[in-house]
């Protein structure tokens, strides 16, 4: 925990450094319990500016091959980062996902899983992660490009209630879900231009 607060320390000032940034809605997040924080994914650069700002530990889940690159490895293993094998969730993912949110912790995704532009539909884990673990879903959008010193802001929005999917098995239901949690950010977005 104490190399998390460092890192944070050290990304708040480097990020403030190298972009303008704004952030709106921190006071959306729980301060307490399972939360998924639900954000669009812009660049390699998001899941710091998506976690540093806030008070808790945030995870991410990594692709599995940034667990073997030298240096970076060890660094994103010790700010509590998990594998995720391209392609598909492995069991252990999941469950290690389900860990974190069930225990309390904040777990930060991309539901559009790779960084695109706004065309590439989502996938449904993260609706799967909040309806299974009763996490509450925080929707956050990401508004500008990480071009030196440009103005880039974090919006983080109220909870997403997904009442109306908890408890049912149909097969279309986490991808109702997913499109809910997918709509709720393109309104942070445009709201927040």
């Amino acid at each position: 925990m104490t190399f998390y607060r460092f890192a944070r320390a050290v990304l708040r000032i480097v990020y403030r450094v190298l972009f303008r940034i704004k952030i709106i809605g921190t006071e959306h997040i729980p301060v307490e319990g399972g939360v998924l924080l639900c954000s669009n994914h812009i660049s390699y650069l998001d899941p710091p500016i998506v976690g540093i700002f806030i008070k808790r530990p945030v995870r991410f889940m990594a692709k599995e091959e940034l667990f073997k690159v030298p240096v970076l490895g060890p660094i994103i293993n010790k700010l509590g980062a998990f594998p995720v094998k391209r392609g598909g969730i492995s069991k252990d993912s999941i469950r290690t996902a389900l860990t974190v949110l069930r225990e309390g912790g904040i777990m930060g995704i991309f539901p559009e899983g790779t960084r695109n532009s706004q065309s590439v539909a989502a996938k449904k884990g993260a609706a799967v992660f909040a309806l299974r673990s009763d996490a509450a879903v925080v929707p956050v959008a990401i508004i500008g490009q990480y071009k030196l010193f440009s103005k880039i802001k974090v919006v983080y929005g109220p909870p997403v209630d997904l009442t109306a999917y908890k408890g049912k098995e149909a097969t279309g239901t986490a991808e109702e879900a997913t499109d809910k949690i997918m709509a709720e950010i393109r309104q942070l977005m445009k709201q927040n231009q």
